[in-house]
């Protein structure tokens, strides 16, 4: 009978009761929060379904994080070894590869001057940068923070990494990839507040053809002349590229298929789960990453604003032939800044197609967001 109850008093000691604080609670809710976005309102659930998992895991069962230094076992936790692959940079450049293969460059290399909005929209990065040195941060969490700005969870995460801030990675990753999912919510506002009704009704002239050859040396110029001015992004940009060049040379169609499906969603899955298990309530829950957070939101906001006032000015100089909208879709969030510009431009005149418009301004942003970083990384002398 003692035998009996010894068992069934470690039993009980071992179930997740015991050990979970209020913190772990709240963070199970949050969780949950962000699963009823992704699921019942369709906020970009192939982030936020393993994320919120991620969450939920972690705040009930911590050891799934566990280093395998600190194990009695010498083994770590499962999403410890997915994790790894974060820090090691491995699955920022393979996410890069895969949005290469599923991207068509072709309303860039139809209007270059959709590089500007694309830079214009890096204004946030360098708005949050600034106020997190004034927070108290130091320069290098600053930088990292900051990127934040540009609605790129993978740059975000590939930056803090290389920067050595790992402590904040979690705060960082899931804020970016969160404002990325939340575009339809935050940036409508920002756009409306910019622009009048007028300006929001300009319909754009239709984009010239592009060539299939200009579409096969796009992604090799750009890696060349990027990664001779700034060697640090050659694994953001060089994947970006790599990826839709197979997408444009049409000689290797599996290859193409393979980025831009099976290989992307397995790196999806891996990067989701390790980077919510990430944000355990002990980890999460405290004054500096609340303050990533606010930080982040402000970088997204200015960042949103910049591509607008740039496209405001385009719009005056061009005397009407540019709409402001597609300067918002200068941040990283591909595709979905593209469709919110649509979509608010829409609102207004149904008849208004800004879609493939403000497709430029939205691949550009990626490229611009991965030379921001690189940037950064140039400063500090991070190679």
């Amino acid at each position: 009978m003692g035998d009996f109850g010894s068992i069934m008093n470690n039993l009980v000691q071992q179930s997740a009761f015991f050990s979970m604080t209020w913190g772990n609670v709240a963070m199970i809710l949050v969780s949950f929060i962000l699963l009823d976005l992704a699921i019942k309102h369709d906020f970009e659930p192939l982030l936020l379904v393993p994320i919120a998992f991620g969450m939920l895991l972690v705040n009930m069962y911590p050891d799934i994080m566990l280093d395998p230094a600190k194990s009695t076992s010498g083994s770590g936790g499962l999403l410890y070894y997915f994790y790894t692959l974060d820090k090691w940079g491995i699955l920022p450049p393979l996410i890069f590869m895969g949005v290469g293969a599923m991207t068509d460059f072709g309303p860039l290399i139809a209007n270059p001057i959709s590089f500007l909005l694309g830079a214009a929209a890096q204004f946030g990065v360098y708005i949050a940068y600034l106020l997190a040195v004034l927070f108290g941060f130091s320069d290098k969490t600053a930088a990292a923070i900051s990127i934040i700005g540009g609605a790129d969870g993978p740059t975000s995460i590939f930056l803090a990494n290389k920067l050595g801030q790992t402590e904040y990675l979690g705060a960082i990753a899931v804020a970016a990839y969160s404002y990325m999912s939340l575009v339809p919510i935050i940036q409508p506002p920002v756009m409306r507040m910019f622009t009048t009704k007028k300006e929001r009704m300009i319909h754009m002239d239709q984009l010239r053809p592009v060539t299939k050859k200009e579409k096969i040396l796009f992604p090799i110029i750009v890696t060349v002349v990027v990664s001779l001015i700034l060697p640090t992004t050659a694994p953001l940009i060089g994947m970006l590229m790599l990826g839709n060049l197979f997408r444009e040379c049409g000689v290797v169609n599996q290859l193409t298929e393979t980025a831009s499906n099976a290989l992307m969603y397995i790196v999806v899955i891996l990067l989701g789960t390790s980077v919510g298990a990430t944000t355990s309530a002990q980890a999460f829950l405290n004054k500096d990453t609340l303050l990533i957070v606010l930080l982040g939101l402000i970088a997204f906001i200015f960042g949103t604003a910049g591509g607008v006032w740039l496209g405001k000015l385009m719009c005056y100089l061009s005397h009407g032939k540019i709409n402001p909208l597609i300067g918002s879709a200068g941040v990283s969030a591909v595709p979905m800044s593209a469709r919110v510009s649509q979509k608010v431009g829409a609102k207004d005149d149904p008849t208004n197609f800004l879609l493939m418009h403000a497709m430029g301004p939205n691949v550009a942003g990626v490229i611009g967001t991965a030379v921001a970083a690189g940037t950064f990384m140039a400063i500090f002398g991070v190679k």
